[in-house]
């Protein structure tokens, strides 16, 4: 194995062990398979790369015609990859280290509104065993913000319905308590009362969102549900599972709610990610007063 594979299996390691997606993983194999191509066409390695070598990279990436979004995303991902060597000890500087990010205009993420939350969500059948189930995922991603990958990975002990809360594992291993409301209580209860025993039948699983099958669901199979109930709505927004958490994160900065408690809730390292959703409530604010102020 060449020295280039044993660094790259090496970080890939480190990413599961920090309990990295593997979408993620393969974005930073592909860029750092790019950077490695571009160093050795200057007979250059990662251990000797500069950070005029790192530079001149992100230079051609822009001779690419890479959007700005795009190459910040390698830029993070190259900066990961050296802390990494760095704490491992491949090298003795960290040279990504004073690589900046382009400067971007931060795209405000699609929400939407409480009626329609309520379209889709009322579009999943209560009479059905994977209605039932339907219904809950839809219920905990608007009333908990959660990633999809954090619903579908919940086990069943992770739910305290009593408490109503969750526990979930988000983005670096890192595990923080949400709580969800009322009508996802009552979808949760019908579904472990008379949903999720039924897809079981007479198996056993510690999983909590379950496929037909009674096995875990998968990402894609959710994506194909959601599609679904996005239609039967009538929603003219294209919806996403992300769609949910950024409707959750504004509603709550819409009715007051601290932008502290919202990070939380989020489970975000950086509170700077969250305050995307400030800019979100100024062009609400900034809509309703252009729709009915009559000087506008």
């Amino acid at each position: 194995m060449t020295e280039y594979n044993t660094i790259i299996a090496d970080f890939q390691n480190h990413l599961l062990a920090q309990g990295d997606e593997l979408a993620t993983m393969r974005a930073y194999q592909y860029d750092l398979k790019q950077l490695n191509l571009f160093l050795e066409q200057g007979g250059k390695q990662f251990s000797s790369a500069t950070v005029r070598d790192l530079r001149a990279f992100v230079h051609s990436l822009s001779d690419m015609h890479l959007s700005a979004v795009s190459i910040n995303r390698k830029i993070s991902a190259i900066k990961t990859f050296y802390r990494f060597l760095l704490q491992n000890k491949t090298v003795c500087e960290n040279p990504a280290e004073e690589l900046e990010l382009l400067k971007t205009r931060r795209k405000l993420p699609l929400v939407l509104s409480v009626d329609e939350v309520s379209a889709i969500v009322e579009a999943a059948s209560k009479k059905t065993p994977l209605g039932l189930r339907d219904r809950v995922c839809l219920e905990l991603l608007y009333s908990s913000g959660l990633r999809i990958s954090e619903l579908l990975s919940l086990k069943l002990s992770d739910v305290q319905l009593n408490e109503r809360l969750l526990s979930v594992i988000g983005k670096g291993n890192k595990q923080r308590l949400v709580p969800f409301g009322n009508k996802a209580r009552v979808a949760v209860d019908d579904y472990l009362l008379a949903g999720r025993p039924s897809i079981l039948k007479n198996k056993t699983s510690s999983v909590f969102i379950l496929n037909a099958r009674g096995r875990k669901l998968s990402r894609m199979g959710f994506l194909k549900i959601l599609r679904g109930y996005w239609v039967m709505s009538g929603v003219r927004k294209r919806v996403t599972p992300h769609t949910f958490r950024h409707s959750f994160a504004t509603h709550l900065l819409e009715g007051g709610a601290d932008l502290r408690v919202v990070q939380e809730l989020l489970g975000h390292a950086d509170i700077s990610t969250t305050q995307i959703y400030t800019h979100i409530d100024r062009e609400y604010l900034k809509e309703v007063h252009r729709l009915y102020h009559p000087r506008a």
